[in-house]
């Protein structure tokens, strides 16, 4: 099977476009309620952006990275694959993580609940079912208590299906591939094994990239046109999304999981664009701090709306919504460099050892076997996506 050389260029690639996609996950994620919801349009074009913003252009994030992670597990080629390494390896860079992060924040929830503090923003654990502390807990049928972690839930399940998958891209990759975008688009199909379906086309659909050898610059002279593109779908989407919601009709939610699906080449165009400016160059060498923001901000978010509502209610949303994301951005920012500084081995294990910083090179050149270690099998894992 082919073995794939990974570059500097692309590598630095990956680290740009996984920070930006991240730092978008968390527009998707700012909380609100049935009275500040973007669909009353109290706050007119405001609210127009925030439906794009999160319901819209950043709800391509999850299924880009997936594709990302599926490409860098089988970037040697499927004879390569070494499956019990893998697993083991990913043991400690994504389960261990997500354990770490989820039940810690569990915990907290139910210390401050016990005293009566945070029901109604976070799930009722006190008076939970065994079946919905087990989702909360580790997410075994349903969406864990810190929200975007499923992300990792479902890259292990994808990872433990790996082998299955690259067999079946290996021999008919046309029908596996259709067959799982057709799956993941529909509404209101579920299949169980993983939360979210666009999760598992998009890690089979990276897998087949790699086994098959595809160039994955082989459009960048387009990178202008799919860029624009990619943004007046995410304009049109939001729009339609603006003026029917919140209850989408059938067609509208195809439309938006299918953009999400497609829209994750329309990013990986932008990265071609922006790597060669200082400022992409620069996030592109950020490092872990992409996982500490994916980890952190959710609860960072209901805290911040919990005391904004105790403060000032419903009153002045638009406000709470730029000042909730450049709070917790701030401390994300500076949480991951003073916990790195000063607590390195904490750091390791909370990062799942990603906490090694990434010197960035534009330039196009072999990675050595430092480097593709460091880049293994998650879009997380560019300092070891």
């Amino acid at each position: 099977m082919t073995l794939l050389a990974v570059d500097r260029n692309l590598s630095s690639r990956i680290n740009l476009m996984r920070i930006l996609l991240i730092c978008g996950i968390v527009f998707v994620h700012v909380p609100f309620d049935p009275q500040t919801s973007p669909f009353l349009g109290r706050f007119g074009l405001f609210d127009w952006l925030r439906v794009f913003l999160g319901d819209s252009l950043f709800r391509i994030g999850v299924p880009c990275l997936s594709a990302v992670s599926g490409y860098l597990l089988f970037r040697r080629g499927l004879a390569n694959f070494k499956f019990a390494p893998v697993v083991r390896s990913k043991l400690k860079t994504v389960l261990l993580p997500f354990l770490l992060w989820n039940l810690g924040l569990l915990m907290a929830v139910l210390l401050i609940q016990k005293v009566g503090v945070g029901i109604g923003y976070f799930p009722d654990l006190w008076n939970s079912k065994a079946v919905e502390m087990a989702n909360y807990s580790v997410a075994l049928f349903g969406f864990p208590i810190n929200l975007p972690l499923y992300f990792l839930r479902d890259l292990l399940v994808c990872i433990l299906l790996s082998p299955v998958l690259a067999a079946l891209v290996a021999r008919v990759p046309w029908v596996t591939c259709c067959g799982l975008f057709f799956l993941a688009i529909l509404p209101d199909v579920t299949i169980g094994v993983v939360l979210k379906k666009s999760i598992l086309f998009s890690f089979t659909f990276g897998i087949a990239l790699a086994v098959h050898g595809i160039n994955t610059k082989a459009l960048d002279r387009y990178a202008p046109l799919g860029v624009i593109a990619t943004l007046l779908a995410a304009v049109v989407l939001a729009s339609a999304l603006y003026a029917t919601g919140p209850d989408f009709p059938f067609w509208l939610e195809l439309a938006r999981n299918t953009l999400s699906i497609v829209g994750a080449l329309g990013f990986w165009l932008l990265s071609a664009l922006l790597i060669r400016t200082m400022i992409g160059q620069k996030l592109a060498g950020t490092g872990s701090l992409s996982f500490w923001v994916f980890c952190g901000h959710y609860p960072l978010l209901v805290v911040a709306w919990m005391v904004w509502n105790r403060a000032a209610g419903d009153a002045a949303y638009p406000f709470f919504y730029v000042l909730a994301i450049l709070v917790t951005f701030t401390i994300l920012i500076a949480s991951n460099a003073i916990i790195g500084r000063s607590l390195p081995t904490a750091y390791q294990i909370l990062t799942g050892s990603r906490g090694r910083s990434q010197r960035v090179v534009a330039a196009s050149r072999p990675v050595d076997d430092a480097d593709a270690t460091a880049l293994g099998g998650a879009a997380f894992s560019q300092d070891r996506r």
